[in-house]
């Protein structure tokens, strides 16, 4: 089964363009990512007056004396956006992002990605879907937290009816940061797996959970698009480090989704190649009830060969 995985940098940059660029030159290098992927906001869009001027809710995470310029102090331009997407492709990574509004969506249209993301948060925002539906050619990645299954099924029957549902990627995602184990709910894959893995791209797990062992369960479950929010230090500022991953988690995460996700298959012989030194060592004079058969038993001569 073919895996993408996603460094999830979100705003974990701090608003400093040169750490984004150190973060996407870890992510690639050491992480070995398929991409790397950020956040846009329109924020007067996004907030009234009111919510732009109010505290950010926990002082000690804010980077502006208001919500609203704590949110502004974390953005890119589309310029910016640009960069980042050009330091992606000289690390040999695709460039992403999340977006929250509809100017945020058709700004991030421009700079041409691969694919971009809707987030939990906005996935119910029929303008900002039918934007990306109608104005953007890539493929569509939305995440499903905080979404019952009659919403998810609107937002999969509105790409459907748009003729876009073969570009959509659907990510099963608790909106939690971290999420306990309890509330991972990895059997939720295999029900979008059986619900819609016919009908669109493929199904995600975007996690917020702490470690890795999650997410090789989701992959044993069906999962193809893996999302992880990625920090070089969970130590720093911010709401979303506690729930990243370091570089090294990084590395490890990617290597053992692969690695995994090579070994899931059944075997395609009876008798592996690799198991014909131990077949030799170990099996001579075994077995030899099948020599008047060999028909049936189409290693039987490996045994012969040994003896």
């Amino acid at each position: 089964m073919k895996t993408y995985v996603i460094a999830e940098v979100g705003c974990n940059h701090r608003g400093d363009l040169d750490t984004a660029m150190e973060m996407i030159r870890i992510a690639a290098i050491q992480g070995k990512v398929d991409a790397v992927k950020f956040q846009k906001r329109c924020v007067r869009d996004l907030l009234s007056p009111e919510e732009y001027d109010r505290p950010h809710p926990n002082p000690a995470f804010s980077y502006g004396p208001s919500y609203g310029l704590h949110r502004e102090a974390l953005e890119f331009d589309k310029d910016q956006h640009r960069i980042l997407a050009q330091c992606c492709t000289e690390h040999g990574v695709e460039y992403s992002t999340s977006v929250w509004d509809v100017s945020s969506a058709r700004e991030m249209a421009e700079v041409s990605p691969h694919w971009l993301k809707v987030p939990s948060a906005c996935n119910l925002n029929r303008d900002l879907l039918s934007v990306l539906i109608h104005e953007f050619s890539g493929k569509i990645h939305v995440s499903l937290g905080m979404t019952n299954q009659s919403q998810e099924e609107q937002i999969v029957r509105l790409f459907e009816q748009e003729g876009r549902a073969a570009d959509l990627v659907l990510y099963a995602c608790t909106s939690g940061y971290p999420v306990d184990f309890d509330d991972i709910c990895l059997l939720e894959i295999p029900r979008l797996v059986e619900n819609y893995g016919s009908i669109v791209d493929g199904i995600g797990f975007s996690g917020h959970h702490l470690g890795i062992a999650a997410d090789i369960g989701a992959l044993s479950l069906g999962a193809r698009y893996f999302e992880r929010h990625f920090t070089l230090d969970r130590t720093w500022k911010g709401t979303d480090h506690a729930a990243s991953l370091e570089p090294a988690g990084l590395a490890k995460l990617t290597r053992d989704v692969r690695n995994v996700s090579r070994a899931l298959r059944p075997k395609p012989q009876e008798i592996l190649k690799a198991e014909e030194p131990a077949l030799y060592k170990l099996k001579q004079g075994q077995i030899r009830w099948d020599e008047t058969t060999p028909e049936r038993r189409p290693w039987l001569h490996l045994l012969k060969r040994g003896a």
